[in-house]
């Protein structure tokens, strides 16, 4: 990277750092203003016209950015061993720029090499999972990790958890995506789990390290987790829940859904069994995902 270059990419994960929001709101700026060099001078009746924002956000942004944007982000991000991919880098994901809305920063801690391996499968489900999530994901794994596929989750407690720490225990690669940035684990129960991913797996975020958890931040994660997979794997969930609109979110997107049936007696059962009226396929083993998802591979049942 030239000095020119990195002059540049200090600018806009300044601008990030101020104004963290994804790459379609900002992209309206940097057509106007590539560089980024007179973003500080523009009036701000015209940025808040071209950043769609009142023009009491957009001088409070100027004066933030003011104050920030000698700061060497670089430098401070590698000393924490954190690493910002921006869109334009080749590192990121090709997947998620077909997303509406693509993250404008991704910022990883851990194994990046993780982001050049295409199958990956995200599974996710409730906060509250049983047993039978854990005996189900047990089951469902090994072959997906004999086949080296990634596994994507959230790391909230619960389903997310158990997705982690049974790719980890099997020998298999896994990935989470936080909905706070890397300096504010959520929940405080999944700090040490966090800490092992960031040497071995990898931590993936789009907010910037100082960003606590808000609870609209998680919704926006889930976008990510449904945009990295090839297909996704719900296990248990209540019929309303973050989960089943994460479900949703990938149907649309035409990702392979995948749901896990349960019990008629159980409520969280009824998550998975809402989206497999949708359209989701019942599943329950391994080889069915990879049947579906590497239906070109030959198959070592």
């Amino acid at each position: 990277m030239n000095y020119k270059d990195e002059q540049w990419l200090n600018r806009f994960l300044a601008l990030h750092y101020v104004f963290p929001v994804p790459m379609n709101k900002l992209q309206p700026l940097i057509e106007y203003n590539p560089t980024l060099a007179q973003l500080e001078k523009i009036q701000s009746n015209l940025l808040s016209g071209i950043l769609n924002i009142s023009q009491n956000r957009a001088l409070q942004l100027q004066e933030m950015y003011k104050k920030f944007v000698e700061t060497p982000f670089l430098q401070i991000y590698e000393k924490h061993q954190i690493i910002p991919i921006i869109y334009t880098d080749p590192m990121y994901p090709l997947s998620l720029k077909n997303l509406y809305d693509p993250p404008a920063v991704l910022y990883a801690k851990g194994d990046i090499k993780l982001l050049n391996i295409q199958k990956r499968l995200a599974i996710i489900g409730s906060r509250e999972a049983t047993d039978y999530t854990r005996d189900s994901i047990e089951k469902i794994l090994p072959p997906l990790i004999d086949n080296n596929f990634v596994i994507i989750s959230g790391l909230a407690k619960g389903a997310d958890t158990l997705a982690h720490k049974l790719t980890i225990n099997h020998g298999g690669k896994t990935i989470a995506v936080l909905g706070t940035g890397l300096f504010h684990v959520y929940p405080k129960q999944n700090e040490e789990l966090a800490k092992i991913m960031s040497k071995n797996q990898l931590l993936l975020t789009e907010y910037p390290p100082y960003m606590t958890p808000k609870k609209w931040n998680f919704p926006m994660r889930n976008r990510i987790i449904s945009g990295l997979s090839q297909g996704v794997l719900i296990t248990e969930a209540k019929e309303k829940s973050g989960t089943v609109s994460t479900m949703e979110h990938a149907l649309e997107n035409g990702k392979e859904v995948f749901a896990i049936p349960g019990s008629i007696h159980s409520p969280l059962s009824k998550g998975p069994h809402l989206l497999i009226l949708e359209g989701a396929k019942p599943i329950w083993n391994g080889y069915q995902i990879l049947e579906e998802l590497c239906e070109n591979e030959q198959i070592n049942k």
